[in-house]
């Protein structure tokens, strides 16, 4: 069968769906990928897996109706040029104007892959409702036909079902998220030298960034052989995204040690003690908390939809209540003083990592549920390196 892709970001088709992709093709069926840019190293990584690149204009973040219209109508026309079998697609606008294309040219299996509902359906947003609903209908037209719809966690299907997104008798399946690469991401001893916490997300207010700075001045006043680690990148135009000056007062302060964006987190990961990601931002199933699991790290993150999914508090790690930084120092301070904790955590952490979110069985889940299987389960063929992919947490 041919399968079409829809992405709205060249790289994620190699760092979060690259070993779907692989099994897709080690299946058999004739794959393409399709996004708004070109980055030629992701081009060539798709080539060397036998995977064709379509590029499909999109305005990833604007709102303007008419270069929406012509990221339908690009759609329209790959279609009609492709012929595909199977379209598949994840983040927002593919979702919506993909499935709104599917419909149009008809007998087209679509499957859509909710990775979060994001920060519109978020408690930032609340008083945006007139967004919410317009964006609640656009999805709702683009999954109207769709054959299933996977989501990476319970809240997310009752959200979808509340906003009238989806019906109830609307297939709907759960799945462990994007899974990760135990392989790849394989386990780290627990590093000597200061205790260190690391923080990796978008430098964003929703993702908990000054709540995990005001957490670390509380425990320097303390403890001074703490290290905070923050692995961001910028998001300047971002409506919740801090500034140039806020990152030079947590320096100036010696609360934070920041870090660049980088192509490949492991180091960092195996660097650090404990995990943090003090989220409110409405997501899926956070992929950093993922590549922390298979780590063999602790991970301390709020009881929120998509966070509190992988977490069995007190088992793997901890969960705080959102935009608490007292409760944050808390659980920090939990694990500093009970490093046995910490470290059978970590392990029971590298246990969930192998046992629930292995890449390899959420990919069997996905394959089986689309109809992909060819035959007998093959040998996959082999996947990108996603350390080749800039850090860029998967976002709605």
């Amino acid at each position: 069968m041919k399968v079409v892709i829809l992405s709205s970001l060249s790289w994620s088709l190699i760092n979060f769906r690259g070993a779907l992709i692989a099994r897709m093709v080690a299946e058999g069926h004739d794959v393409v990928a399709c996004a708004p840019d070109e980055e030629p190293e992701v081009l060539r990584k798709l080539a060397d897996m036998g995977v064709r690149f379509r590029r499909t204009p999109m305005a990833r973040a604007g709102t303007n109706p008419l270069h929406d219209a012509r990221t339908l109508l690009h759609y329209l026309r790959l279609f009609r040029a492709e012929r595909p079998d199977v379209v598949i697609a994840y983040t927002q606008k593919p979702i919506i104007y993909g499935g709104m294309a599917a419909r149009l040219i008809g007998r087209r299996r679509f499957f859509a892959i909710m990775s979060g509902l994001g920060y519109v359906f978020s408690d930032e947003a609340r008083q945006r409702r007139w967004l919410r609903a317009a964006v609640s209908r656009l999805y709702r037209i683009g999954v109207r036909r769709a054959a299933c719809i996977f989501v990476f966690n319970g809240d997310d299907h009752g959200d979808m079902l509340a906003n009238g997104i989806v019906t109830p008798g609307q297939r709907v399946m759960q799945v462990p998220g994007s899974g990760i690469d135990v392989r790849h991401f394989a386990q780290a001893p627990l590093p000597g030298g200061p205790f260190t916490f690391l923080l990796v997300g978008r430098l964003m207010r929703d993702k908990g960034v000054g709540e995990y700075v005001e957490a670390a001045r509380l425990i320097r006043r303390k403890r001074k052989d703490v290290r905070f680690l923050l692995l961001t990148r910028p998001e300047t135009e971002n409506p919740t995204g801090y500034t140039a000056a806020d990152l030079r007062q947590w320096r100036e302060e010696g609360l934070i040690e920041l870090l660049p964006e980088t192509r490949d987190v492991r180091p960092f990961l195996a660097s650090a003690h404990v995990f943090v990601l003090p989220s409110y931002y409405r997501e899926g199933l956070p992929r950093t908390i993922l590549e922390a699991l298979a780590t063999g790290r602790a991970v301390i993150t709020t009881d929120m939809p998509g966070c509190r999914e992988p977490v069995r508090p007190g088992v793997n790690g901890l969960l705080v209540p959102p935009r608490d930084a007292a409760a944050l120092a808390a659980a920090m301070e939990r694990l500093l003083s009970d490093p046995g904790l910490m470290e059978s955590m970590g392990q029971a952490a590298r246990r969930a990592a192998v046992e629930i979110y292995d890449v390899d069985k959420v990919n069997a889940m996905l394959i089986d549920a689309m109809g992909l299987r060819s035959g007998p389960r093959p040998s996959a063929a082999p996947a990108p390196d996603p350390a080749a992919a800039p850090l860029a947490p998967e976002a709605a």
